[in-house]
């Protein structure tokens, strides 16, 4: 069986939920993260002239300004092959090290679960 068919539901949800922000908003990078209770956290890649974040360190942010203490899982939807240092270190600071990414294509499908 493959890696994506063993996927736990609330992990395709937060894949399916990182793609449909990257599509809806244009952006490169669609993510999304689940805290400790379950709440989800949906964000695209930030690129202002003054402000540069990527999808993943957006919904990390968003998860602490909203409370939550701990992560159970990140999701990014991207092209790139491999997630970035900055966003490992992201969920790991909320997560701690064994916390599981998924790295999706645009088209949900998972390439990679990494650990942060």
């Amino acid at each position: 069986m493959s890696e994506a068919a063993q996927l736990d539901p609330e992990d395709r949800k937060i894949i399916t939920l990182a793609r449909s922000v990257r599509a809806r908003n244009s952006v490169p990078e669609g993510a999304a993260v689940r805290d400790e209770t379950g709440r989800t956290y949906v964000a695209g890649t930030v690129a202002l002239d003054s402000l540069k974040l990527s999808a993943l360190q957006t919904a990390v942010a968003m998860a602490v300004a909203s409370g939550a203490t701990s992560l159970e899982a990140a999701a990014v939807v991207t092209d790139a092959q491999s997630a970035s240092e900055e966003d490992r270190a992201a969920v790991r600071d909320l997560g701690g090290a064994g916390t599981p990414m998924l790295l999706a294509g645009p088209d949900g499908t998972l390439r990679a679960t990494l650990d942060a």
